[in-house]
């Protein structure tokens, strides 16, 4: 007999999906001029907090997890080049899309025992620890690091919220 999908799974995606579709919504809305406008002074700009947002879902659910789709590598590779980039709405929400369907789909397939099943850090991640420093990170079961994007990206949703509230742009949060 097959395992179905963990119902805490299809938690997750029934609600983060509804918080997708309002974070694109919004996204899809805003000029270039506002994305470049700062989430306070001195700090990212709306568009880059965005990116941060989708470096994460790239990182844990691509270079962690091993799902991901050419736009997810793409993305990655361009994002390691450390050059100054200007964000577009329609970049922003084309990579939002495809980084969710590649989340959407692996958290429709993944059984209750997937989602215990214990991830090593790359390779690569524990060598940039190493050379800034800091301690190897520890192995992650599948189960903290969709919850972990998941509470990066409502953390950031604050952050973008506010940002928009004060530049009276109408925020993605919905009743």
């Amino acid at each position: 007999m097959t395992e179905q999908a963990s119902p805490i799974v299809t938690f997750y995606q029934q609600g983060w999906e509804n918080y997708q579709q309002a974070l694109v919504a919004t996204i899809a809305s805003l000029s270039s001029e506002q994305l470049a406008l700062p989430i306070a002074p001195h700090y990212l700009s709306i568009g880059e907090l965005l990116a941060h947002m989708i470096d994460a879902r790239v990182s844990w659910f691509s270079r962690w997890l091993g799902e991901e789709n050419a736009d997810m590598a793409h993305w990655h590779e361009v994002r390691s080049r450390d050059e100054q980039a200007v964000y577009e709405a329609a970049e922003l929400v084309a990579i939002f899309e495809k980084t969710w369907h590649v989340m959407s789909s692996a958290m429709t397939r993944w059984t209750s025992a997937d989602l215990e099943q214990l991830i090593s850090p790359p390779a690569s991640h524990q060598a940039w620890l190493q050379d800034q420093g800091l301690e190897e990170e520890p192995a992650h079961t599948r189960q903290w690091i969709v919850w972990h994007v998941l509470e990066h990206e409502i953390h950031h949703g604050g952050e973008l919220s506010l940002a928009l509230g004060t530049y009276g742009l109408a925020s993605f949060y919905t009743w």
